[in-house]
């Protein structure tokens, strides 16, 4: 039985190009009958239709493995098609929602090879293009667990281990839903993969660079409103090593991600997201700074307090795993900071001020003066001086 309300369409973006004929065929038959196919394998997968997903070709596990999943829509828009003979490969973006989650589709781009056979094709194996991001059933079968706020989607895991995700998750998003007053959808989507090698092919990059990242949130930043819902990719292998404390903030920070992700735009600095997705996944928690900012407290004793806010690069996965951890803790106190002096209130205000300004230049300043009633410079003496007395 199809999904209540599943739409199943195909469209073309533009003309597919065709290289080859033969045994007579025209040569502008052949897109056509792969759109076709295309078409019925998406309603197959909508309609969770075994029988007529195999009658379009490939092995029974590329439905196997999704069958889990509560899917809305599954679309595919071909793109480009070659065919050699009576083979072919083929491009197709696919568009798909996750039913409850997704307010808009998220696009993967798929490659497909092809092979006709008694005057029809078939699709003999589908899997990401060249170089775009492999999907969670590309791994292998996906089981899904719902929690009240939160569906889990891992492979490779038992049930009771995707159950604890959604209990951390679903214990998250009334935690960011307090702290975070604006309107946003207070559901989250978290993708369990088996390895950090998994959690690197979902994100299209290599594996060294997540090494020691517990989790990472996807997704589009800036303000229609209309972006798919975000997908928190947990990394099992450094996630694992936490105790229930350190699971329990990584979860809240990365939903917090989630709701905030509306108004953060090209003008939000990386110390202003992450310090304040931080000061959500520690707020509530009797955690001292000096417990929760360890590398950044060595260094204020050492005499080496930073000069300024972490920039932007301080952030990246570079293999300096201290250097990234100082980042994060000076900006989760950048952020305590604020709140303590000012009020959560105008921590929330700064923050969507500087959203809102759409671009990085003057977005910082204008909201220290405007909501702060402070400068730069100002602002950083202040925190300078927060670290000394937070840390030492």
């Amino acid at each position: 039985m199809a999904a209540v309300g599943a739409a199943v369409c195909l469209a073309v973006l533009a003309p597919v190009a065709l290289a080859g004929c033969v045994d007579g065929d025209r040569a502008d038959a052949a897109p056509g009958d792969v759109r076709r196919l295309l078409e019925r394998r998406a309603e197959a997968v909508l309609e969770r239709d075994a029988r007529a997903y195999r009658a379009t070709g490939g092995p029974r596990a590329g439905y196997d493995n999704l069958r889990d999943v509560p899917l809305k829509s599954w679309t595919y828009r071909l793109k480009d098609f070659d065919r050699d003979g009576t083979r072919a490969t083929a491009t197709a973006d696919l568009d798909y929602r996750v039913a409850g989650y997704d307010r808009a589709p998220l696009t993967a781009e798929r490659s497909l090879s092809l092979q006709r056979r008694d005057g029809r094709w078939y699709v003999t194996a589908e899997g990401p293009a060249e170089k775009a991001a492999e999907q969670l059933w590309d791994q292998g079968r996906v089981d899904a667990v719902r929690g009240t706020h939160s569906l889990v989607l891992g492979v490779g895991r038992e049930r009771a281990d995707l159950r604890r995700y959604a209990e951390l998750a679903d214990r998250a998003v009334p935690a960011v839903r307090d702290a975070w007053r604006a309107p946003w959808p207070g559901k989250v989507v978290v993708l369990v993969p088996k390895s950090l090698d998994g959690m690197a092919d979902l994100l299209g990059a290599p594996a060294s660079g997540y090494q020691g990242i517990a989790a990472v949130t996807t997704g589009e930043a800036g303000g229609s409103g209309k972006a798919p819902a975000d997908r928190i990719v947990i990394n099992p292998e450094a996630y694992g090593v936490l105790g229930e404390l350190g699971k329990q903030v990584v979860l809240t920070h990365e939903t917090t991600h989630v709701a905030t992700r509306a108004v953060t735009s090209r003008a939000t600095p990386l110390w202003l997201s992450e310090g304040f997705a931080d000061w959500v996944g520690y707020r509530g928690t009797d955690r001292a700074p000096e417990q929760a900012a360890p590398e950044l407290r060595r260094a204020v004793l050492e005499g080496r307090l930073p000069a300024t806010l972490p920039e932007d690069d301080d952030f990246g996965f570079s293999g300096d795993a201290g250097g990234l951890a100082r980042a994060y803790e000076g900006a989760w106190l950048a952020c305590r900071m604020i709140a303590e002096d000012r009020g959560e209130g105008k921590l929330r205000e700064f923050y969507e001020s500087v959203g809102r300004h759409g671009r990085r230049a003057g977005a910082v300043e204008g909201a220290l003066r405007d909501v702060l009633g402070t400068t730069e410079e100002e602002f950083t003496a202040r925190w300078r001086q927060y670290l000394r007395d937070e840390l030492m």
